[in-house]
């Protein structure tokens, strides 16, 4: 009996050690809540504060909604199929492939109908005045032979297509009637990244469709987008869900203004992954503006073919940060820019007092001026800050479609490596350029006396700098110099210590336009 007694205070002081053992560490904060308190805590509701913020932001994207819907519009376009040339973007499987990703999501017609019968096409776009002229892309009614323009109140109209411009993928149409809902154009210069936007457009059939995301990024450069030598390519990045068919609509910030017209999406598939691109609203209305008053975009040019700088062409200029646009040759010889005195190698770093960070800065400030004005151009050149008065002319017709000498190498016939010498600090191979390349891409005479590329090594410094196929015109950097002969790229190179630069001015052999456009090229030599 007194051993059970025993055993039962025992037992009672376990239990009264463990009560208080919880109540001193909870005193101390040395018990955290488990997953039951967790879950219970979950199921509390949000402060009416807390609930404000976001239903501040649902009540703006409601009015915004309200607000721009009724000026969006369908487009539908017709086409009698006939051989005609393609303007504007050419699509993959059709002509140029464009960028890994980045798909055209519009008119992809790869199954094509019997020729008696039209293709179809759907887009979007959205009204800008009262009395019916309207905002859309070039891609949407490039070559249509009826454009059937649907409102928001599911009346219909045939729209007249006012003019159109490959270079930036705008257009504009018109339909007649007075009195019609309109969006205010905003100033995308003012939008930053993280802010909300919202899309609308009628993507896959699903008419009048808003979607919202956020501005990813500005300034992007997707050139292979559009298949012209002129073309401006400085997109607006956004997440929000834009789909075949959103092409031309607008992309308005949470005020309601429209900062963008919705083009492209980079997919794998064709359908939204995540990215879209819009053209900058601010380059639209310039060129809106040119197409309601002249027909077409009249635009000035500097005369140059640009690339972006990287860290080693910043080295080789001076910089002391990465920006700027790098002159890698003339569009037109004997152009503004030459005609002004700068040259191939030239680092832009201002134009008419504005900064330049990339290629498509350069390009908007220059849209912003006509053909005769008169520009200071600010550039550096190997050290040297020098500035010129560039007056600006109008871009020539294109005879051919130019290859982009940074993305799309060639298969021209290279040379038998009898012969080659090769060059370690650059980690390339090369030989005189052969009589049959010279014939085949009717090289001028001092691209028939380079020196054509026939190696490149896969770990030397000119890896994915510089191509087989290409030729070696001319040193610039450190010594300025032609290149005729191995003797005189022997002489330019011998001096080379490691981490210096080397800077030179190749072109790219493209047998399809029998041109072989130039490009400059900096290594550095590895130390």
């Amino acid at each position: 009996m007194s051993t059970k007694y025993s055993r039962a205070r025992f037992g009672a002081a376990v239990v009264v050690a463990f009560l208080c053992g919880l109540v001193f560490a909870s005193g101390f904060d040395l018990t955290r809540f488990g997953w039951a308190q967790s879950r219970l805590a979950s199921t509390t509701k949000p402060s009416a504060a807390q609930v404000a913020s976001a239903a501040e932001t649902e009540t703006a994207f409601e009015a915004v909604a309200d607000h721009a819907r009724p000026a969006v519009v369908s487009i539908e376009t017709e086409r009698f199929a006939r051989n005609r040339p393609t303007s504007g973007r050419q699509r993959g499987g059709r002509g140029q492939q464009l960028p890994p990703g980045v798909e055209d999501f519009f008119r992809q017609f790869d199954n094509q109908p019997p020729s008696d019968q039209p293709e179809e096409a759907s887009g979007s776009g959205f009204i800008v005045t009262t009395d019916g002229y309207i905002l859309t892309n070039n891609h949407v009614v490039a070559d249509a032979d009826k454009v059937t323009v649907t409102l928001f109140d599911k009346r219909q109209f045939e729209a007249k297509v006012i003019g159109r411009d490959p270079t930036t993928d705008v257009a504009v149409i018109k339909i007649d009637d007075k009195n019609l809902p309109t969006v205010s154009l905003g100033d995308d210069a003012k939008a930053r990244v993280g802010q909300w936007v919202l899309a609308i457009g009628n993507p896959l059939q699903l008419n009048f469709t808003v979607t919202a995301g956020i501005v990813s990024a500005k300034g992007r450069n997707q050139s292979g987008l559009l298949n012209n030598q002129y073309a401006i390519t400085d997109y607006i990045q956004t997440d929000a869900a834009i789909n075949p068919g959103n092409s031309g609509g607008p992309l308005l910030n949470i005020h309601g203004d429209v900062i963008g017209i919705n083009s492209a999406i980079a997919s794998g598939t064709g359908y939204y992954a995540g990215y879209g691109f819009a053209i900058p609203i601010t380059l639209a209305k310039q060129v809106m503006d040119d197409l309601i008053k002249y027909g077409k975009a009249r635009r000035a040019v500097v005369g140059v073919s640009l690339n972006e700088v990287s860290a080693t062409d910043a080295r080789a200029a001076g910089l002391t940060q990465i920006g700027g646009a790098k002159v890698g040759g003339f569009s037109d010889e004997n152009g503004p820019a030459q005609k002004a005195g700068i040259e191939i190698g030239d680092v832009i770093i201002a134009a008419a007092g504005h900064p330049i960070d990339q290629v498509s800065t350069l390009q908007r400030i220059i849209r912003g001026f006509k053909p005769g004005d008169n520009v200071q151009i600010d550039i550096m050149r190997f050290g040297q800050k020098k500035t010129f008065n560039v007056k600006l002319g109008e871009p020539a017709e294109p005879k051919t479609a130019v290859a982009d000498a940074s993305n799309d190498r060639t298969t021209a016939p290279v040379r038998d490596n009898t012969g080659a010498r090769q060059y370690d600090k650059l980690g390339i191979s090369v030989s005189p350029v052969s009589s049959e390349v010279a014939t085949q891409l009717k090289l001028t005479a001092d691209q028939k006396t380079g020196l054509q590329i026939t190696k490149v090594g896969g770990s030397g410094p000119a890896h994915n700098q510089l191509y087989p196929t290409e030729i070696i015109l001319s040193v610039l950097y450190p010594t300025k110099r032609a290149i005729h002969s191995a003797a005189d790229l022997d002489q330019a190179v011998a001096p080379l210590k490691g981490g210096d630069v080397f800077e030179m001015v190749v072109c790219s052999p493209d047998p399809s336009t029998q041109a072989c456009p130039t490009r400059v090229v900096s290594v550095q030599i590895p130390k």
